[in-house]
């Protein structure tokens, strides 16, 4: 099932019923996308360093249980969080990483941006941008009972002054940019319509 998740939703909110849903989950419980946008806040991951918050100026921070480093989400960016059952799918995290990676990658070329890529070490999805690769979209995933939540953020049409707070991901000086500084205009359902389906697909959920 894709859910949808109306207007601008609270972080934390989200992210406790992933952690119920995930919880409650059986074998028997179809895999599911939440599509949603989120107020703005940034999110650091478990693993995460403090020192890459530079300025958060009235902007809430949370510590959170998925993979990487600090990011933030904001409207104007899609969030496809993932929840699904790794054990039924059979295939492991690091190919479901890739997996996601590539749905990101054709959800793009889908819009007309065909040169979006991965880069070594680094995971999420780039575009060339100015002198390097530019970071559209951002992913953290958190595996519990074998089965996964959290899920990929792309950057639809949205303010990036934001990213200027931190280190993005931990990098420091990265470039962050939007679909829409690409000449994409489209709305952010149809965007993520395209996303969660090319992640069902690639992933094989089952919904």
């Amino acid at each position: 099932m894709i859910r949808i998740w109306p207007g601008l939703s609270d972080y934390q909110t989200v992210w406790r019923a992933m952690q119920q849903f995930t919880a409650d989950r059986t074998p028997d419980t179809a895999d599911e996308i939440w599509l949603v946008e989120h107020l703005p806040v940034y999110t650091q991951g478990q693993a995460g360093k403090p020192e890459h918050l530079l300025n958060a100026g009235h902007i809430p921070m949370v510590k959170t249980d998925r993979g990487g480093q600090i990011t933030y989400h904001g409207p104007g960016q899609v969030m496809a969080y993932v929840l699904m059952d790794l054990k039924r799918s059979g295939i492991f995290i690091k190919e479901m990483v890739n997996q996601l990676e590539e749905s990101t990658i054709a959800t793009l070329a889908e819009f007309g941006i065909t040169n979006a890529c991965r880069k070594p070490g680094a995971p999420g999805v780039y575009v060339p941008g100015g002198t390097d690769l530019a970071k559209i979209a951002a992913l953290g995933i958190k595996v519990r009972k074998g089965c996964t939540y959290h899920g990929m953020s792309l950057n639809v049409e949205m303010a990036l002054t934001p990213f200027d707070g931190i280190n993005p991901c931990g990098y420091q000086g990265l470039q962050t940019v939007c679909m829409a500084d690409y000449g994409v205009q489209a709305s952010l359902q149809d965007v993520g319509h395209t996303l969660a389906e090319q992640i069902a697909t690639r992933c094989a959920l089952t919904l």
